[in-house]
């Protein structure tokens, strides 16, 4: 996925460029009707938008909805797909951690000091 836009006057189908302004974590990002939230995201410079378990940055891989890199919060929406979802005038969008709050055991209850 690039993120150039084909502009207006090369355009053989004729599309014209709608603008629509999303906030991502409180900074307004310009975008045009028909993007992703990927493809603003990424027209607008911006490579990684979550941190993943170990805290590397992750973004778009895939580009078509199978690795789930791309996930931010919508909305009130958790983990949707940067890369599958339209960009709405307007969406407020939230990037997303994937780090652990608090260690998971994986100790059975009442086995601890086993």
């Amino acid at each position: 996925m690039s993120p150039r836009r084909v502009r207006a006057e090369s355009d053989a189908v004729g599309r014209r460029e709608r603008p629509l302004l999303i906030t991502v974590d409180g900074e307004p990002v310009e975008g045009i009707d028909g993007q992703s939230i990927a493809g603003v995201m990424l027209a607008a410079g911006r490579l990684d938008w979550r941190r993943g378990v170990s805290g590397a940055a992750r973004g778009l891989f895939c580009g078509i909805g199978v690795c789930f890199d791309c996930l931010v919060t919508v909305g009130a929406e958790r983990d949707v797909r940067a890369c599958r979802r339209r960009a709405r005038d307007g969406d407020v969008v939230t990037l997303q951690s994937r780090k652990l709050e608090k260690p998971v055991s994986l100790k059975e209850p009442g086995t601890e000091d086993r």
